[in-house]
């Protein structure tokens, strides 16, 4: 009897605390055996590893320890340098012989490292059930180009990258979801080594073929950190990439990068379809408003208005009306040569003649600024510009906010 009442004590310790830490419901308000057989056919497409990492927790809530250990038996099998599956495979191991009164408590040597293996275990898990509840889509005006099949949203406060592809029409289509890591000291880069990761829309150029260190894993994506936006705001650094993990290495805590957005390599080696094209759109920013795929609509509004206000402003210029055409611009636009008072002289020189001129605009695509302190888009597009002495064909980027009501351009500028 004593053997048996202690193993029940060790066993339940540890439930007691995997189920308040860890999982994300009340032990009394569902039915958790069906719930949990419901939720594993509806995410079958997750990434293996880490449904086996929930399989092997919920079977701890629910007492079946030795259902626990063969997941993660199976688990390790998998992905054996999965650091977060061995704590828990030594706490399961440990279990059996001795009371066990915290996550990780087989080795307590290193409590930060303790802290940030339960932190990615919340992270995932979390995340995990989070997405059944309908709520996959970020609540934000955006539209891909003609060229571009897929967007990436980076999701810091949930230490996760959301694959969208380009569906029917202006349709998303939600493909896939990994975890990822961010910078040791959060979000909001601002300066040269201060190990954060950047809020923005950026854009992720082809794999770098040079040989790298082992610490960036199996493929680096580079990112244009710091954008327009990032070097008028005088924002310092460079070097911010999407990369993999060292070989010896599954998964990073959620905050252990200098500043890039790192993935494992199995998932790097999914992304790489995505990412190979070059030019692939990377939105960055935090507590995203996540919708379902319906209530996404209302966007459609804010995008036909913007969508009329570029259409207005190449009518304007091809119409060489400078003074509707200039209206289009913030009184705190700038560009690569100065502000609006420069950028007014410089267009009212060119078109005080009324030379007969045509614009043509191609494969635009938009992008809400996340988290920005006014509603701001980032629109590029490709410009055709046909004059009697010059015709110029260049790749446009505009950022334009609005303003009163109305769209107006805040910065333009090659890209």
């Amino acid at each position: 009897m004593y053997n048996i009442g202690m193993r029940s004590l060790r066993k339940y310790c540890y439930i007691a605390f995997v189920s308040a830490a860890l999982l994300p419901w009340n032990a009394t308000a569902v039915n958790h055996e069906a719930l949990t057989a419901r939720l594993f056919v509806q995410n079958k497409n997750t990434n293996a590893v880490e449904r086996m990492l929930v399989q092997t927790l919920q079977s701890i809530k629910e007492g079946r320890l030795q259902q626990a250990l063969d997941y993660v038996d199976q688990l390790l099998t998998i992905s054996p340098n999965f650091a977060l599956a061995h704590l828990i495979h030594g706490d399961l191991l440990s279990a059996k012989a001795r009371i066990l009164n915290s996550f990780g408590d087989a080795n307590t040597a290193d409590v930060t490292r303790i802290q940030d293996f339960k932190e990615e275990a919340e992270i995932r898990i979390r995340n995990y059930f989070d997405r059944n509840r309908g709520l996959t889509q970020p609540n934000m005006l955006v539209e891909l180009s003609e060229k571009q099949s897929h967007v990436l949203f980076v999701d810091t406060a949930r230490s996760r990258l959301y694959v969208y592809e380009k569906g029917q029409g202006d349709v998303l289509r939600y493909v896939a979801d990994y975890y990822v890591t961010i910078g040791k000291n959060g979000i909001g880069k601002k300066d040269q080594g201060d190990k954060r990761t950047p809020i923005g829309v950026y854009f992720a150029s082809r794999k770098l073929n040079r040989p790298l260190p082992d610490l960036y894993g199996d493929a680096a994506y580079p990112l244009n950190y710091p954008n327009e936006i990032d070097s008028y705001e005088r924002k310092t650094g460079s070097g911010i990439w999407i990369h993999g993990t060292p070989r010896d290495t599954y998964s990073r805590p959620p905050r252990a990068s200098d500043g890039c957005v790192v993935l494992s390599n199995p998932d790097m080696k999914a992304l790489q379809e995505v990412l190979q094209a070059g030019n692939t759109p990377v939105v960055i920013g935090v507590n995203f408003q996540w919708v379902n795929p319906d209530s996404v609509r209302h966007q459609d509004r804010h995008k036909a208005d913007l969508k009329s206000a570029i259409e207005q402003w190449r009518k304007d210029w091809a119409a060489q009306n400078t003074d509707a055409y200039l209206s289009h611009y913030t009184s705190d636009f700038f560009y690569s040569e100065g502000d609006l008072s420069r950028w007014t002289s410089y267009k009212r020189q060119i078109q005080a003649a009324k030379p007969k001129v045509s614009v043509n605009l191609s494969e635009v695509s938009m992008f809400t600024y996340p988290n920005s302190k006014r509603n701001m888009v980032v629109v590029d597009f490709e410009q055709e510009y046909v004059s009697a002495a010059l015709r110029n064909v260049m790749k446009k980027r505009q950022y334009w906010v609005q303003e009163n009501g109305e769209w107006k351009i805040l910065y333009e500028g090659s890209a």
